[in-house]
C-alpha cells in the first residue's frame, strides 16, 4: 500500500475500548477466521462442477485474487475509519446510514451468526470420529419434531459458541491468546499436511491423469461419469463453484470490525488484511495442488461426504488420516469461531451506538468488551445450529455477500469524490484499477449466480430487504 506524505497521528482509542491488539494479533485473526472447515470439504463440489484440475485450481486462484484484491482496497477504508464496526461504518460514511443498517441486519440475521453456527457442527460433527454419538443420523436422534430433528451434535455446537462467547466476554486479551494459538497450530497443521502429502502419497500416474485434459470443462457426479461443459454454460459451472471457494475465503474482513482495538490501526489493519488473505490464499491453492497430486479427480468429486481431506490424509497415512484430519478440523474450526464471535459483535455495538440496534448492545463491561452484544449473537447462532437451516441460509447470502464487498469499494471511489481532502494514511492499491477490476468480477459473480443459481440469490435479498422497515422501525424508536 502506498503510504501518503502526510500521516495522521494515532487515533484517539475509542471510549472504553483498550488498544491491546498488534499486528501478529491482527493477522492471526484474518487468517484464522477465514479458515474453518471449508479448505477440507468444498473441492468436492467444485470438481463436480467444473471436471478438471486446470479448472479447479483456477476457481481457487479467482477466487484468491479477489480476496486480496479486495482486502487491499480495504486498506483505505480501514485507515480513513479507524473504529469498531468496521465494514458497517464503511457503508454508512460512503453512503448513507440505510446502507450500513441493512449490511449489519443481514451481518447478525445470517452472514455471522450463520457462519458461527456451521463452524460449530462442523467442529461436532468431526468430533463425531471420537465420540459416535455426535453423528447426525437416526439413531442418534433427541428430539424428532417431523418439522424439526434435534441431535447431541447440535448441542454441543451450542456449547461450544457459548463457551467461546464466555471466554471473550472475559477480554479482548483471553479472545486474543485462543485466536493466535488456534491459528498458529492451524496454518502449521495445513502447511504439514500439504508437505506429507507432495512427499509420502504424490503420483506421477495420478498426477498426469489428472492434468490430461486440464482445461476441458466437465460436469462430474460422484460415481465418475463425465457430461461435456461448453461455451457460456462455462461461466456458469465456475460462478456455482465459487460460491463455496468464496465461502471458504470470506470472513477475512472480521479484523475490521474490532479496529477500535487494535494498535496502531491505521497501518496495522491494512497491513493484517493483506498478510492474513496472502497467507490464506497460498494454503488453499497448494492444498489443492496438493489434492490432484494425491487423489484421482474422480476420488476428489467422491470423496465421502465430500470430505476430500479425509480422503487425501488416509492415502498420505492409512487409516490414522481420518483422525488427523478430525482433529486438525476440530483445531481449525474451534479457532475459527472464536475469531467470528470476537469480531461480530462489535458490529452490533457500532449500530447501537447508532440508535439502530438494541441499546444495551451499545454497552461495555467492566472487561472493556460489548458483552450483552456477545450473548445476543450467541443466542441467534444457537437458534440457526438447532434449525439445521445455516447451510442453506449461507448459499442464499453468499450472492449479497458479494455485493455488499462490491458497494464498499465501490464506495472508495465515491469518498474520493465527496471528500477528496480527508486524510489518507493509505491508499487503496491499484487504484482505481484493482478496485474497479474487483467490481467487474464481483457484478460477473452475481449476474451468473441469477442466470443459473437463481435459489442462491433472491432469499438472499430477501432476508436484506426485509431490514428496511426495521431500519424505520429503529428510527421512530430513537426519536422517541
Amino acid at each position: 500500500m502506498s503510504e501518503t506524505t502526510a500521516v495522521s497521528a494515532q487515533p484517539a482509542t475509542e471510549q472504553g475500548f483498550k488498544r491491546s491488539l498488534g499486528l501478529l494479533d491482527a493477522t492471526m485473526i484474518v487468517a484464522g477466521s477465514m479458515i474453518g472447515s471449508g479448505i477440507f470439504i468444498v473441492s468436492a463440489d467444485i470438481t463436480r462442477n467444473v471436471g478438471s484440475a486446470g479448472w479447479l485450481i483456477a476457481v481457487w486462484l479467482l477466487t484468491g485474487f479477489m480476496t486480496l484484491t479486495a482486502a487491499l482496497s480495504y486498506g483505505e477504508l480501514s485507515a480513513m475509519f479507524p473504529k469498531a464496526g468496521g465494514q458497517y461504518v464503511y457503508l454508512k460514511e460512503a453512503y448513507n446510514p440505510l446502507i450500513g443498517f441493512l449490511y449489519g441486519w443481514s451481518f447478525f440475521a445470517v452472514i455471522q451468526t450463520g457462519t458461527i453456527a456451521a463452524v460449530g457442527v462442523a467442529f461436532s460433527k468431526f468430533t463425531a470420529y471420537f465420540v459416535p454419538a455426535l453423528e447426525m443420523n437416526d439413531a442418534n436422534v433427541l428430539l424428532d419434531l417431523g418439522w424439526l430433528k434435534i441431535y447431541p451434535a447440535q448441542l454441543v455446537s451450542i456449547v461450544l459458541i457459548a463457551f467461546l462467547t464466555w471466554i471473550n466476554t472475559r477480554g479482548v486479551k483471553e479472545g486474543k491468546l485462543i485466536q493466535t494459538t488456534f491459528t498458529v497450530t492451524k496454518l502449521v497443521s495445513l502447511f504439514g499436511l500439504i508437505a506429507f502429502g507432495f512427499l509420502l502419497a504424490a503420483n506421477s500416474d495420478t498426477w498426469n491423469a489428472n492434468w490430461s485434459a486440464a482445461w476441458n470443462m466437465k460436469r462430474m457426479t460422484t460415481d465418475g461419469s463425465l457430461t461435456p461443459v461448453l461455451g457460456v454454460a462455462a461461466l456458469g459451472a465456475i460462478a456455482a463453484s465459487m460460491v463455496g471457494s468464496i465461502f471458504s475465503s470470506d470472513a477475512w474482513n472480521n479484523v475490521t470490525f474490532i479496529a477500535g482495538e487494535i494498535k496502531n490501526p491505521q497501518r496495522n489493519i491494512g497491513l493484517s488484511l493483506f498478510l492474513g488473505t496472502l497467507i490464506v490464499t497460498v494454503i488453499y491453492v497448494l492444498a489443492n495442488i496438493m489434492y490432484v497430486s494425491v487423489l484421482p479427480l474422480a476420488g476428489i468429486a467422491g470423496a465421502p461426504s465430500d470430505r476430500v481431506a479425509v480422503a487425501a490424509a488416509n492415502a498420505i497415512f492409512g487409516n490414522i488420516g481420518t483422525y488427523v484430519i478430525a482433529v486438525m478440523i476440530m483445531i481449525s474450526t474451534f479457532g475459527c469461531n472464536n475469531g467470528l464471535i470476537l469480531a461480530g459483535a462489535r458490529v452490533y455495538y457500532s449500530m447501537a451506538k447508532d440508535g439502530l440496534f438494541f441499546k444495551k448492545a451499545g454497552t461495555l463491561n467492566k472487561n472493556a468488551v460489548p458483552e450483552w452484544a456477545l450473548w445476543a449473537q450467541c443466542v441467534v447462532a444457537s437458534i440457526l445450529c438447532l434449525s439445521g437451516r445455516y447451510g442453506d441460509l449461507l448459499d442464499m447470502v453468499s450472492f449479497v455477500v458479494v455485493i455488499f464487498y462490491m458497494l464498499t469499494i465501490a464506495g472508495i471511489f465515491k469518498l474520493r469524490r465527496t471528500r477528496p481532502h480527508a486524510e489518507r494514511p493509505y491508499k487503496a492499491v491499484g487504484y482505481p484499477f484493482l478496485p474497479a477490476l474487483y467490481i467487474l468480477m464481483g457484478l460477473t459473480f452475481c449476474t451468473l449466480l441469477i442466470i443459473y443459481k437463481p435459489k442462491f440469490t433472491w432469499p438472499g435479498l430477501i432476508i436484506v430487504l426485509i431490514g428496511i422497515p426495521l431500519y424505520y422501525l429503529a428510527l421512530r424508536n430513537k426519536r422517541k
